[in-house]
């Protein structure tokens, strides 16, 4: 501590000090606010959108067995996640949906799509929604759900999908 200088130096020069780092903290805060909402927003449910069209078209040509669809719409390093948990490379994917392999396939509806854009460029985007199959069967519905998981990428204003990750949804217990 100078001796020349008075105490009411330091306790201004701590008062600055204060109000400066009040000023950053709040600014901050604001910020934070802003981004969350703004997060929110690109969030909420997209009944409509490219993304969620992607997804939908990528479940159809599942549905279709529409190999040549699904190339289309996929990366040359596309992974999924089966059902069953198995890691399948685009190739296999691609197996399974060949001429040849369809059989009946349940119905399939997209629902509760929710996405969210991510990248400095907004190029990259998860995409979560709900996929209800039914299939009848001796004049009956039955209907069973799957959660799915989506990475896109968009290339030459073009989105296609990187992974899909499909997650069963247990039925609700029967009473």
């Amino acid at each position: 501590m100078n001796p020349q200088r008075p105490a009411s130096h330091l306790t201004r020069r701590a008062l600055l000090l204060v109000a400066a780092l009040s000023a950053t903290f709040v600014a901050l805060i604001l910020f934070m606010g802003g981004f969350i909402m703004y997060t929110q927003a690109v969030a909420a449910e997209l009944p409509s959108s490219p993304l969620a069209d992607l997804v939908r078209a990528h479940a159809e040509a599942q549905r279709n067995f529409d190999q040549a669809r699904l190339q289309a719409l996929t990366t040359d390093d596309y992974i999924e996640v089966s059902p069953v948990g198995e890691l399948d490379s685009r190739e296999k994917m691609l197996t399974f949906y060949a001429p040849g392999q369809q059989r009946p396939a349940p119905t399939v509806q997209v629902q509760d799509t929710v996405v969210r854009l991510m990248g400095p460029h907004n190029d990259m985007a998860l995409v979560v929604a709900k996929l209800v199959y039914t299939m009848e069967a001796e004049g009956q519905a039955r209907s069973f759900a799957m959660r799915a998981s989506y990475v896109a990428q968009q290339k030459d204003h073009q989105w296609k999908l990187v992974s899909a990750h499909y997650t069963g949804i247990r039925p609700p217990k029967q009473s």
